[in-house]
């Protein structure tokens, strides 16, 4: 007998919150992976690390230490790139290695995170709970307010900081935003799919959709799409597979990135042919002329 996965109450609310983080890590990721920005995902993933850590030792929402720990990490490599004396990947791992070197040691002090932690790393989106869903909510709505006031900022400092100093769209303050809106993306993100895990929603559906369409607001469009599908192809497959839902989210997201440059390769290798087939018949009739 055939049973609806999404007849369940939890189930249903995976499905809204994992497609509201599809939407929220669309806007982010698109920035990520144009402006080549994977590693500062990655750091800012591990490095909420010691505010979830102590969250949990003091009994608090994870999500509050989470977005503190983000907030600390922003704020800290934007004063680091006021000095401008340490190049910006530098800056990135220095702090991402302190701030993973504290949540261990913080981590070293409790005996009962071990279940928190494999949460945290791998996140567990069916227990998303009402309350998650509202602040999935205002995430989205906070990172829909960032893109939208920044974008101008977000692109001139993409091809040269110089211009967008001469513009005035003030590209310092802009790469700050721009951080705030991926440290938004993974602290709203973490708890459905984990921060070992979210940077692949945020990579891979992009890299999907950018195969086909170049204009930044319907790179959004689509990778928000390919995330969705994801998200309800993930579920479906946890559903009736009996596997973890996360990461079958994220690899489902990460197979879609694959099979979308597959099939681009290929109709543009038969386009390719396409041309020199009619290439060599209009000159074979030019010839028999």
């Amino acid at each position: 007998m055939f049973i609806n996965p999404f007849a369940s109450e939890f189930m249903e609310r995976a499905l809204i919150g994992g497609s509201l983080v599809a939407v929220i890590c669309a806007i982010a990721g698109t920035w990520v992976v144009i402006r080549g920005m994977a590693f500062l995902g990655e750091a800012i993933g591990h490095g909420m690390l010691p505010g979830v850590a102590l969250a949990t030792v003091l009994g608090f929402p994870v999500m509050i230490g989470a977005g503190i720990s983000a907030v600390v990490m922003t704020g800290v490599l934007g004063a680091m790139q006021r000095k401008g004396k340490i190049s910006y990947d530098t800056s990135i791992g220095l702090v991402f290695v302190g701030m993973l070197s504290l949540g261990i040691i913080i981590v070293s002090h409790s005996r009962s995170f071990a279940t928190d932690a494999t949460s945290m790393l791998f996140g567990d989106i069916l227990a998303v709970s009402t309350a998650d869903l509202t602040l999935l909510v205002v995430a989205l709505l906070l990172s829909i307010a960032i893109a939208t006031k920044f974008h101008r900022a977000f692109v001139a400092a993409a091809f040269d900081t110089r211009i967008a100093q001469t513009l005035g769209l003030r590209p310092g303050l802009a790469q700050i935003m721009l951080v705030a809106l991926v440290a938004l993306a993974i602290t709203a993100s973490f708890r459905s799919v984990g921060t070992l895990l979210v940077v692949g929603m945020l990579l891979a559906p992009v890299v999907a959709a950018k195969v086909w369409v170049t204009r930044i607001p319907v790179i959004m469009v689509l990778a928000a799409g390919i995330g969705m599908l994801s998200v309800l192809g993930g579920l479906l497959i946890s559903w009736y597979a009996q596997m973890a839902a996360g990461p079958s989210i994220s690899c489902l997201a990460i197979t879609f990135a694959g099979l979308s440059a597959l099939a681009r390769r290929l109709i543009v290798r038969n386009q390719d042919a396409h041309h020199r087939t009619s290439n060599d018949l209009s000159l074979q009739r030019e010839s028999a002329k």
